[in-house]
């Protein structure tokens, strides 16, 4: 015991361990220490940041109090104004409407007023309709009571005048109306024959400024071209081999052309003879290639008709569609202008149908623009007018009956169709253009040297002429004068009088219409002279 040394005392385990417990003792006496030394701090800086929010509070909400109090004081000022500045309208409006209610009020009394004048003056005017009403009544009793006296004083003045006349009233009637229709008659033809003559002085003057401006507009040739229906020969030793062994060749040819080959007497000359005049042109230029190539035999016909064929097509195909352009002719269907072009092969007394064409388009143009009506349209109807005779040899009917069905078929304007039915007159036109289209086609045939005609059917043409206008009563003496486009007619004074050569005229020009073919148009004119002669002695 008296050895006991303190280091032992620590160094032994024992007293390691209390040591340590020891230790930790204090060190959570003294974390429980800060800790509760922290939230003592932390509790009393949340106190104060509690006490400074509490006063800012209290201060937002007295500002808040007081801005409330201003805007509701500034709400309540305005409303103030506004139910002030409404109730003044308000109140105005009413005095505008008490006025404008005031002013009807005065209309209304006005009108009343003046309907209470109106009504005591119209039954003052009943009264007086009444009053006039009563006196006409007595008036036509009257009257009545006259006719009647008058009725039975005028019987008995026919019973007299009928034994002094010694004839019926119904005679009489009859014959008064006689006299009066007969004077009526008289002066109604004087009357038209005065209209007529300042109607044609004034339309002739017009008419002839619009045609002879579209003449001079439209230049032509003289001399027509003519299908050309002879073939010449180099020599009368060629007609042999056109006819080929036992006629084979020239069979060959009019098979593959569908037209005839005459070869007579004629030196150096063959006729082709045809209805159709394009198959005509083929046979005549294969005939025409055979002779000038020398071979002649049936491949080598039915090979030159074929390549003829294809040829003309074409031809025919470029001479529509020049027409078309030189007219300014355009939509047309290629068909119709296949068959326009058909017509260079087709003539008329002589005319090239195709010129004739394009010469009826630019004259009616022209007119049509000087009238200022569709110009278009008057080129479009003056080139389709003659379309039928293209193809007028084919299909059964006149040639402007075809025309107008081609027409129709290819969707043309009812207008084109009409002027194509008109142009001769058969149809009654329904446009101007249709009644310029007739104009130019007979000016178009009409001028000097467009067509030709022989010199037998010229003569048979002026005889028919004189024998129609010598045919109707009165006719002394009749004479066809400027190549059968007039005819002068001279009557006999004391059978025909001035009123009646009126009606002779028009008889004998609807008589040469319906007897007579001819181009262009015959001036009908009725001449009576009176003379009265004496000798001095």
């Amino acid at each position: 015991m008296s050895n006991f040394n303190l280091s032992n005392l620590f160094l032994t385990p024992v007293d390691t361990s209390w040591v340590v417990v020891i230790a930790i003792a204090v060190f959570v006496v003294a974390a429980a220490a800060g800790v509760a030394l922290g939230m003592y701090f932390k509790k009393k800086s949340f106190e104060k940041k509690q006490g400074d929010i509490q006063k800012l509070t209290e201060k937002m909400l007295d500002d808040a109090r007081r801005e409330s109090n201003s805007l509701k004081k500034e709400a309540i000022y305005e409303a103030k104004e506004q139910a002030k500045q409404y109730r003044d309208e308000v109140e105005r409006e009413i005095k505008e409407k008490k006025v404008e209610l005031q002013r009807q009020e005065n209309r209304l009394n006005q009108k009343e007023d003046n309907l209470d004048k109106k009504e005591e003056a119209l039954s003052k005017r009943n009264e007086e309709t009444t009053r006039q009403q009563n006196a006409l009544k007595e008036k036509h009793l009257e009257m009545d009571r006259k006719l009647e006296d008058i009725a039975s004083q005028h019987d008995k003045m026919i019973e007299e005048f009928e034994k002094i006349s010694q004839m019926s009233k119904e005679e009489a009637k009859q014959q008064l109306i006689d006299a009066i229709t007969d004077e009526a008659k008289r002066d109604a033809a004087g009357m038209v024959k005065d209209i007529e003559a300042e109607a044609k002085e004034n339309g002739e003057r017009k008419a002839k400024e619009i045609v002879s401006l579209a003449i001079q507009k439209c230049s032509t040739e003289q001399a027509t071209e003519i299908t050309v229906s002879v073939v010449p020969l180099p020599s009368d030793d060629m007609k042999a081999r056109i006819i080929g062994r036992e006629g084979r060749n020239i069979r060959t040819l009019e098979n593959a052309t569908g037209i005839e080959l005459i070869i007579d007497d004629t030196p150096e000359v063959v006729i082709v003879s045809g209805f159709d005049p394009v198959r005509r042109e083929v046979a005549r230029i294969a005939l025409e290639k055979l002779i000038q190539d020398g071979r002649i035999h049936p491949a080598r016909i039915e090979e030159t008709v074929e390549k003829v064929k294809k040829e003309l097509d074409q031809q025919i195909k470029e001479a529509g569609e020049a027409a078309t352009f030189e007219c300014g002719v355009f939509g047309l269907h290629p068909e119709l202008v296949k068959t326009l072009g058909r017509l260079k092969f087709r003539t008329s007394y002589g005319q090239n149908v195709l010129k004739h064409s394009i010469e009826v388009a630019h004259l009616a143009g022209v007119m049509a623009h000087e009238l200022g009506v569709d110009v278009a349209l008057a080129k479009r109807a003056g080139l389709l007018h003659d379309l039928g005779k293209a193809v007028d040899f084919e299909i059964e009917g006149t040639h402007m009956q075809i025309g107008a069905d081609l027409a129709k078929k290819f969707k043309e304007n009812h207008s084109v169709v009409n002027a194509i039915l008109a142009h001769h007159g058969d149809v009654e036109p329904k446009t101007v253009e249709a009644v310029l289209v007739a104009a130019a086609d007979a000016i178009s045939g009409a001028r000097p040297g467009a067509r030709r005609e022989t010199t037998t059917n010229y003569i048979k043409r002026l005889q028919k002429l004189e024998e129609i206008s010598g045919s109707f009563k009165g006719v002394e003496k009749c004479y066809a004068i400027q190549a059968g486009r007039e005819v002068r007619v001279m009557v006999k004074p004391e059978q025909v009088d001035d009123a009646q050569t009126l009606y002779l005229a028009k008889d004998i020009a609807k008589k040469i219409e319906q007897e007579m073919e001819y181009p262009g148009q015959i001036k009908v004119n009725v001449i009576r002279e009176w003379r009265a002669t004496e000798y001095a002695k």
